[in-house]
């Protein structure tokens, strides 16, 4: 249930902030959307439903709008070497390597 109150709290912050300190994407969204993001989109530990994520419409706005991010998009990549192969950039020498991924 600890993790239900954590939400909590983080839903009510991005109810009135774009991110997490406020109106700009900062270290704070980098260091907990991993988690937290893959938490609420049911992509680690198949709990969402057991969580209700779904109830936590601002954390999963939050979630999905750095997921966008095209920075967010290529580090996703890199250094993947399983699933898609459109997902996947095994090694990284310029940003030449990101084209057509």
């Amino acid at each position: 249930m600890e993790i239900k109150r954590q939400l909590d709290v983080l839903d009510k912050q991005l109810a009135n902030n774009q991110f997490i300190a406020g109106a700009e994407y900062s270290i704070a969204d980098m260091a907990i959307w991993p988690w937290y993001g893959a938490l609420v989109k049911n992509k680690v530990y198949e709990a969402a439903e057991f969580i209700e994520a779904h109830t936590y419409k601002n954390v999963i706005r939050w979630a999905d709008e750095i997921a966008q991010r095209p920075a967010v998009r290529r580090g996703r990549i890199v250094n993947k070497s399983w699933g898609e192969e459109s997902e996947q950039l095994v090694e990284r020498h310029s940003s030449d390597d990101f084209k057509g991924k």
